[in-house]
């Protein structure tokens, strides 16, 4: 995988495969189908409103016309080979009344969603599907990665207050916004922590490995706050590595990569008129949560209150996964665990709206066949 897009199918396919026979051998439960996040540049997001009228005499909205006004949000011209991941419902407006979180059963003539579309590219998907499948696992559903992470570090008082998810992995950064208790923006930046890797590497002239230990046994993301005199000598890291790093330079490449990333958060942050103005701030999960000092380099950098994820609402080995690395491991599994105590087309991301999968199903099929 690079940047969260399959480059090589066989591989992807013998290390899901591998993945697969760890999981069934430390669970003892065999594994046969499985919820898959999904990231990378190809994904997408913008929004749609959808317009129906009411369909009963007496104007009382029912979970019929929930379903048909998601589906005209959804209905939506595409590019070549793209489709769409999520449609995520922000609010319903019921006439003129706006900013209702759920109009089952009220009162009305004219029903509006506004919605957030995530749109991913049909090879990608496709391309993952066949390695998954290939390994022998059935998809339950793909979810994007961002949103996944987000159901197992945000509190429900950080969703309604405003908050920014930035997962830090190693070759993109995916972001979620959150205010009034739904997902506002989505988006994937094209550069991550394994950028830091490649930085160092070039820097100093040593292999992906070495830079890779540089980063995790001796990086920081303060400048700072290291001494100008601190000397890591390469042959500490490995027997075929000469010469040495200055551990401030160190510090100082990684600091630089980590401003390009807080920059473009905070670039996506003024698009939607969000810089500054999240009472909740950010919280930072992914392997690049983990290097020290990122949580004073993010709040000097995006002006907001900074925190590190780390998953909840987990029993069991605990220690194992007390990780922000973990996050949308752990934020799959509450997925999956919602979506089966809801039922088919249970909604999580606006848990209130009633199952309608059938009804969503049948109304993309009438708007698509008017589509040009």
């Amino acid at each position: 995988m690079r940047r969260g897009v399959v480059v090589d199918i066989e591989e992807a396919i013998s290390s899901i495969r591998e993945a697969r026979h760890m999981a069934e051998r430390t669970s003892g439960i065999a594994i046969e189908e499985a919820y898959v996040s999904i990231g990378g540049s190809h994904i997408s997001s913008r929004l749609s409103r959808g317009v129906i009228a009411v369909s009963r005499a007496d104007g009382e909205i029912s979970e019929d016309d929930i379903g048909r006004v998601i589906a005209a949000a959804e209905a939506v011209s595409l590019s070549p080979n793209r489709e769409i991941l999520h449609v995520i419902p922000r609010d319903f407006t019921v006439d003129a009344e706006r900013g209702i979180k759920d109009p089952l059963g009220m009162s009305g003539v004219r029903l509006e969603v506004d919605a957030l579309l995530v749109e991913a590219s049909s090879p990608v998907l496709r391309n993952l599907t066949k390695c998954i499948e290939g390994a022998g696992v059935k998809i339950r559903e793909m979810v994007l990665g961002v949103v996944a992470a987000s159901q197992a570090v945000l509190s429900k008082r950080q969703r309604e207050l405003g908050v920014l998810v930035m997962d830090i992995g190693g070759g993109t950064t995916d972001l979620s916004v959150f205010e009034e208790g739904g997902i506002l923006h989505a988006a994937i930046l094209p550069v991550g922590a394994g950028y830091i890797t490649n930085d160092l590497a070039i820097g100093f002239r040593t292999s992906i490995d070495v830079a890779e230990r540089l980063k995790i046994e001796y990086g920081t993301a303060r400048a700072a706050d290291i001494p100008k005199k601190e000397i890591i000598r390469l042959a500490d890291l490995s027997a075929e590595e000469e010469g040495t790093a200055p551990r401030r330079m160190v510090a100082e490449i990684i600091e630089a990569r980590l401003e390009e990333i807080f920059d473009l958060t905070q670039k996506e942050l003024k698009a939607i008129g969000r810089a500054g103005m999240l009472p909740a701030g950010a919280v930072l999960v992914g392997g690049g949560a983990k290097l020290p000092g990122i949580v004073d380099a993010a709040k000097e950098r995006l002006k907001l209150p900074i925190q590190i994820g780390f998953p909840s609402e987990v029993t069991g080995l605990v220690e194992r996964v007390d990780d922000p690395s973990f996050a949308t491991a752990v934020g799959l599994l509450l997925w999956g665990k919602e979506q089966e105590l809801r039922g088919p087309g249970g909604n999580i991301i606006f848990p209130y709206l009633p199952s309608m999968a059938a009804t969503v199903t049948k109304m993309k099929r009438w708007f698509k066949a008017f589509l040009p």
